[in-house]
């Protein structure tokens, strides 16, 4: 397992170039201030401030941004467990328990639940960093490519 790559991948698409729209937008305007925070084998937990960007017209998280949280953190788990980055999204779920509002931090866990040839089960918890209170869970069910016998 190789953090520091792991690390790299989080925090590159956590930058914005300027007024510039980089070519993944959507994931630098959602992960924007995302901070690795631990790197383990089948583990990755992350925090971040929940800024007016991401909030909705009820002036809470987005659930479209609890999404792409679940999809990108998630997924670093995988090479966490000696998988690769590459892949497609078979599913998504969320269950939301409780609100997060502007200038809350959160704290995400993401774990790789499974990694075998061709699927990756994974999951991410949201987590209040000030209370430990759980406000959404997330699972992942990831397509992996099988390697190339060529």
């Amino acid at each position: 397992m190789e953090a520091e790559k792991v690390k790299r991948y989080l925090e590159s698409s956590a930058t914005i170039d300027g007024d510039k729209l980089p070519s993944k937008f959507f994931e630098s305007l959602i992960m924007h201030g995302l901070r690795v925070e631990l790197i383990e084998t089948n583990r990755v937990v992350c925090s971040f401030k929940v800024t007016p960007r991401l909030l909705n017209e009820g002036n809470y998280l987005h659930s479209g941004a609890v999404a792409t949280f679940v999809d990108i953190v998630s997924s670093a788990a995988i090479y966490t467990a000696g998988g690769t980055f590459a892949g497609a999204s078979v599913e998504i779920n969320i269950s939301f328990m409780d609100a997060a509002y502007a200038d809350e931090d959160i704290e995400i866990e993401a774990k790789a639940l499974h990694v075998g040839k061709a699927v990756a089960v994974l999951s991410a918890e949201f987590r209040k960093k000030s209370t430990g209170k759980i406000i959404a869970q997330g699972r992942h069910t990831k397509y992996l490519p099988l390697p190339s016998k060529m």
